[in-house]
């Protein structure tokens, strides 16, 4: 089992949407690219992933340019990027998105036997009230967790 070692988190992902199925994906990318994502130099926040031709494609993922690299081999920092799939999924992942409201983001980016993966899942996106729900059933749990810690003391 290869080591896994996670750079990056799309915490506003968990926040913003309803994850309904995660595919680990390859990514296709240059030399300066790798470079900074083993810097942690990584956005994932605004990014999504859509179907082009036939490929999976990640839009507006932030990879800072590289500190060490001279001027001459600078990347786009947003450029859109080729992820790697089997034809199978790219075709069930299509056939899921053409369903009403759901959409394909970026979970996580990490190193895995050396080689950059991207976790990208089928989404739906959450209502104001859901938003609200969640945060207040994260901060009674909070409260539940301060009142048992302190009974235990």
């Amino acid at each position: 089992m290869p080591d896994t070692k996670v750079i990056s988190l799309n915490r506003k992902a968990q926040h913003d949407y309803h994850i309904l199925e995660a595919v680990e994906a390859g990514i296709v990318l240059e030399g300066s690219e790798i470079k900074s994502i083993r810097d942690g130099q990584v956005n994932l926040r605004d990014a999504y992933a859509r179907d082009q031709n036939g490929e999976m494609w990640l839009y507006n993922a932030h990879i800072s340019h590289y500190k060490a690299s001279g001027t001459a081999v600078q990347h786009d920092v947003e450029r859109p990027r080729k992820l790697l799939l089997h034809r199978k999924q790219i075709h069930s992942l299509v056939g899921k998105l053409t369903q009403k409201n759901l959409t394909l983001v970026p979970l996580k980016l990490y190193i895995k036997g050396g080689n950059a993966k991207v976790e990208i899942a089928l989404a739906q996106g959450k209502r104001q009230y859901d938003k609200r729900e969640a945060i207040a059933r994260k901060e009674t749990a909070r409260e539940v967790e301060r009142a048992m810690k302190t009974r235990t003391r």
